[in-house]
């Protein structure tokens, strides 16, 4: 028996449910789709730029990182172009709703940044419960967040 469902199908899936959910996620946190990006590359990724600054870091641009494996972080760019910082992961759920996300950045700003040492959750599950997670976002066009 031959399965359906190819890779270029999983590959389409991926991209049209996770730029629908970046584009949830961002409005929900105050930012527009034009600051979103995506890695389809094992392990598929996601960054959104945050248009704040934390009080103990005020030099600093913030952004949301998304991974399959670690699922959302709040991150701080650095002055040198190297790897963002990270100063919290969310945890909890691979896929969380948007306003759950939009509460983790809340709290994070409220408190000026984040006060324990991150310790990245292992959320990662199988490709096809990824897809069902990201389902619901869907979008019929794809192709509004940036893909790296």
């Amino acid at each position: 028996m031959i399965s359906l469902l190819t890779g270029i199908d999983r590959d389409h899936g991926l991209r049209s449910g996770l730029t629908g959910y970046l584009a949830a996620v961002s409005a929900a946190v105050g930012v527009g789709e034009e600051s979103c990006t995506l890695d389809l590359d094992a392990p598929t990724s996601a960054y959104i730029a945050l248009d704040e600054r934390l009080s103990r870091h005020p030099g600093r641009d913030m952004a949301l990182l998304w991974d399959e494996r670690h699922g959302w972080a709040f991150a701080m760019e650095t002055h040198s172009g190297e790897d963002l910082l990270v100063l919290a992961y969310l945890g909890g759920e691979l896929v969380p709703s948007p306003a759950r996300v939009r509460g983790f950045v809340t709290a994070i700003r409220s408190a000026g940044g984040a006060s324990a040492l991150p310790v990245p959750p292992d959320l990662r599950g199988d490709r096809g419960d990824l897809l069902g997670r990201l389902r619901r976002h869907r979008r019929l066009s794809p192709y509004l967040c940036g893909i790296g």
